[in-house]
């Protein structure tokens, strides 16, 4: 917690940082690509930076952890921490990359907010920034000892085995191994970095969640076609679609992510729209490869039926699930006549099925799906603590910490 020098002084100025943290996130990134362009280059998502969700992620986390430590300090928000850990390993990101951040950070706090920054305010919020590093800095720690991998170690090269046309945007890749070492398993909802060369030369990392329980031998991850280009934040999955190909190589990281389908008896309810499938697909598929009796829902929301990424692989998985069940929502549904009965249109409606008792939930998709689904199901009267959600990308939503 804070200490009781620099409580009063975050409690009294954290509403003005509040305020500005939004262009302090956006000078700090922009100072510290300015003094290190290296760090674009395999570490940061520039598609992130070039439409300013990166920015948006800092500033609410950076926020949220000050107003924690203010509000609730026997309540810091380990949802937070964990997802940003989680984030950081699949990187690569070492401790001693916390200093650079820091002194970048603390340089733009200065550079908005002028002369408000006295010695003493600075010293601050110097301590809230190095509570939370020190913090995620031991969650990463014992992320990295758990798969017994350093940051360095992290990365392995795999063999493109197989490529399936799932859709018109969506291509799953099947990786196969390239050497004798062993697989580090994933857990069902991990997702593995990608790291490949861009044609201007510079690395750029993604996450993809994996599609498929492990075999000891091959990774499965689908990737979606992000149209806009020349903008960044196509890149990869445009590189991936049009050279990527059967015996070519690519490099992956050991699987992370915190979003992790827990081994119980309780019913599990997954809820996905588009490509927010790709970690259902995962849990479905060890639920499978271990047997389980459990009852499993799977809800999904698409443009169309021809649009449903997967459908093949999860229809098949829940088959083998004794009490598994499939309902969706297409806002282009099948023609008048022909839809099964668990076929709805429109959006999803979580009020047009029957929930089971106790069940935990698993939520991917966009943020306003996101959050519609979150708030249903809390007003149907789900504890928070039973509804874990996945986003692809920076979380804006911050849901966890509210």
């Amino acid at each position: 917690m804070l200490s009781d020098t620099s409580f009063p002084i975050i409690k009294a100025t954290l509403p003005v940082v509040g305020e500005h943290i939004q262009e302090i996130a956006q000078r700090f990134y922009e100072h510290m690509f300015e003094a290190r362009p290296d760090l674009l280059d395999g570490l940061f998502n520039r598609g992130n930076q070039a439409d300013g969700r990166q920015q948006q992620a800092l500033a609410g986390s950076i926020a949220a952890f000050a107003g924690f430590l203010v509000d609730k300090p026997d309540q810091l928000p380990d949802h937070l921490l964990s997802r940003v850990a989680h984030k950081h390993v699949s990187l690569g990101l070492s401790p001693d990359q916390y200093q650079v951040v820091h002194d970048h950070l603390m340089w733009a706090i200065v550079d908005v907010l002028g002369d408000a920054v006295t010695p003493e305010v600075a010293a601050a919020w110097d301590e809230v920034y190095w509570l939370m590093a020190n913090m995620l800095i031991n969650k990463e720690r014992g992320l990295y000892n758990a798969v017994h991998l350093t940051p360095e170690t992290i990365w392995r090269t795999w063999r493109v085995a197989q490529r399936i046309q799932e859709t018109d945007d969506v291509v799953t890749f099947i990786v196969e191994r390239t050497d004798e070492r062993e697989v580090k398993p994933s857990l069902p909802g991990q997702y593995v970095t990608i790291k490949m060369r861009m044609h201007d030369g510079v690395h750029q990392p993604r996450q993809y969640s994996l599609t498929k329980a492990d075999d000891g031998k091959h990774r499965q991850f689908a990737v979606k076609r992000i149209h806009g280009l020349p903008t960044p934040d196509g890149e990869m999955s445009n590189l991936l679609h049009n050279e990527v190909q059967v015996g070519d190589e690519v490099v992956l990281s050991v699987p992370f992510g915190d979003v992790v389908l827990e081994y119980t008896d309780r019913p599990a309810v997954l809820a996905s729209a588009g490509i927010g499938i790709t970690p259902m697909a995962g849990m479905l598929s060890h639920l499978v490869k271990s047997g389980s009796q459990r009852q499993v829902m799977l809800l999904h929301a698409d443009d169309s039926p021809a649009s449903f990424p997967l459908r093949a692989q999860v229809t098949e998985d829940l088959a083998q699930i004794p009490d598994g069940s499939l309902s969706v929502w297409f806002l282009e549904p099948t023609a008048s006549g022909a839809a099964p009965a668990s076929e709805f249109s429109g959006f999803m409606d979580v009020t047009a099925v029957e929930l089971p008792d106790d069940a935990e939930y698993y939520l991917c998709g966009p943020l306003p799906f996101l959050q519609s689904v979150r708030s249903a199901l809390v007003a149907k009267g789900v504890p928070a603590k039973d509804i874990q959600y996945e986003v692809f990308g920076p979380d804006l939503w911050l849901a966890d910490t509210q």
